[in-house]
């Protein structure tokens, strides 16, 4: 039996993510996929990035998320800044950097 290659798998994985068909779907999707430390943190690095496009200062992203300082200054510099291709700005943006309880 052959292996799938790397792009297949990934490929496979985001073709997947396209079907969703609501936000409640997508919950329980990663929630099967994803541990629960696996999935806060992504959400919380999330909350992180739409809480930088809001031009909120450190302290208050920290004290909002609980999210480390290390971890805050990782999320603008690999996400914001130098993200792959900027697509998680360009989401957030379309979207508009909602605060942590979703409010535009």
């Amino acid at each position: 039996m052959a292996k799938n290659t790397k792009e297949d798998r990934s490929t496979a994985l985001y073709e997947a993510v396209l079907d969703l068909r609501d936000a409640d779907e997508a919950r329980r999707f990663f929630e099967d996929l994803c541990s629960p430390t696996e999935l806060r943190s992504m959400e919380r690095r999330f909350d992180v990035a739409r809480m930088l496009l809001q031009n909120k200062v450190y302290t208050e992203i920290l004290e909002k998320t609980g999210t480390s300082s290390a971890t805050i200054s990782r999320v603008r510099r690999n996400i914001i800044d130098n993200g792959a291709g900027g697509a998680m700005k360009d989401l957030i943006l379309r979207n508009g950097p909602a605060d942590k309880e979703g409010h535009n």
